[in-house]
């Protein structure tokens, strides 16, 4: 399990180190950081829960595709996945590079949205133990769009609704439950309110009536009436309900920026609402807590401006670095499906 290991310490000896690797200096270690973490996801072999598991797996479904048309590809759930499978059956290439290009995508959203962040190697750390090994290598069609989702929540907090909401589109085209993150748009506008609203509006009817309208009733008994249990779904949940209340009591100093603390106080009151939910639809209510994660790089790379000293800064950045060092351990030790995680193998090296 070590390689996951490398993906943690890479920022946490960023971050620990002084003087090495800086923050927002230079784009050297950034890219080896995508470079790195690309091929891991990418290239890994017979790696998470989602790889082979019956019809509904990712490789059966790469080669069910490669007997399809185009036509018959896109028509199916999630047309952006369906489609690069297509595209890269047609090239000859292998769910190798499916998985490389979704992938690519990820780190783009990590990235991009880390190093808008105040403390981007703080995020970067936050991201690794969940967000990037488990999400990224294990629910590869959720993790694309949560790569296009966090590229259109960077674009949100600068403002820009319509990035947003064509980053969002994106997303759902690879996993419909994206069409969900929207709204938010919606709820932070301070500016051109109405035409933001109009905007969502329009852009959700239409995604409903696209991607949604002939499975909403499937996905609601699948996911609700089922009543399907997530194994750890709570525990997930609960990771981002600790960065909301630690927002919403903090919100002035970790957010000094109105427009910027609107969005995520929104995302935090959602954070609290999946709580008392994960009882009523586990699962359902697992999948969409994926898209919330970005609450913990927002919140926990921006700690470090409640110390007032630098003798308290140093300590509470160490306890973040303790606290995710602490997840990705139990995870890998404890967790009921870790085993498909480890060990660890890239197709480089086998």
């Amino acid at each position: 399990m070590w390689p996951y290991w490398l993906m943690f310490f890479f920022p946490a000896w960023a971050l620990l180190i002084p003087g090495r690797l800086k923050p927002h200096q230079g784009w050297v270690p950034w890219a080896l950081v995508f470079m790195l973490f690309t091929l891991m996801m990418g290239l890994r072999h017979e790696v998470g829960g989602d790889w082979g598991s019956g019809t509904a797996g990712y490789l059966p479904l790469f080669y069910n595709t490669q007997a399809m048309t185009l036509g018959e590809a896109l028509s199916e759930g999630d047309p952006g996945y369906y489609g690069l499978n297509w595209v890269v059956a047609q090239l000859g290439g292998s769910i190798y590079l499916v998985n490389l290009v979704c992938a690519i995508i990820m780190m783009l959203g990590t990235t991009r949205f880390c190093r808008d962040q105040p403390n981007p190697w703080l995020a970067l750390l936050a991201a690794v133990p969940y967000m990037l090994i488990v999400v990224g290598m294990g629910y590869t069609r959720q993790a694309v769009a949560l790569g296009f989702a966090l590229l259109g929540l960077a674009a949100l907090g600068r403002g820009n609704v319509r990035k947003y909401v064509i980053w969002i589109a994106l997303g759902a085209t690879f996993h419909k439950s994206a069409v969900l993150l929207l709204p938010i748009a919606a709820l932070a506008a301070s500016r051109n309110r109405m035409f933001t609203i109009a905007l969502v509006g329009l852009t959700t009817a239409m995604l409903y009536y696209l991607l949604l309208a002939d499975a909403s009733e499937a996905l609601w008994v699948n996911y609700v009436d089922s009543q399907r249990q997530s194994q750890g779904g709570m525990i997930r949940v609960a990771m981002n309900v600790l960065p909301a209340v630690l927002l919403i009591f903090f919100r002035r100093r970790l957010s000094p920026d109105p427009q910027e603390r609107k969005l995520w106080l929104w995302i935090a009151v959602l954070c609290l609402v999946c709580l008392p939910l994960v009882g009523l639809a586990s699962t359902a209510v697992d999948r969409i807590a994926l898209y919330l994660i970005p609450i913990q790089l927002f919140v926990f790379s921006r700690m470090p401006r409640l110390a007032d000293t630098v003798q308290t800064r140093t300590p509470l950045v160490l306890a973040i670095v303790v606290y995710y060092a602490a997840v990705l351990y139990v995870w890998l030790t404890f967790g009921d499906f870790s085993e498909y995680w480890v060990p660890y193998q890239n197709v480089i090296f086998t």
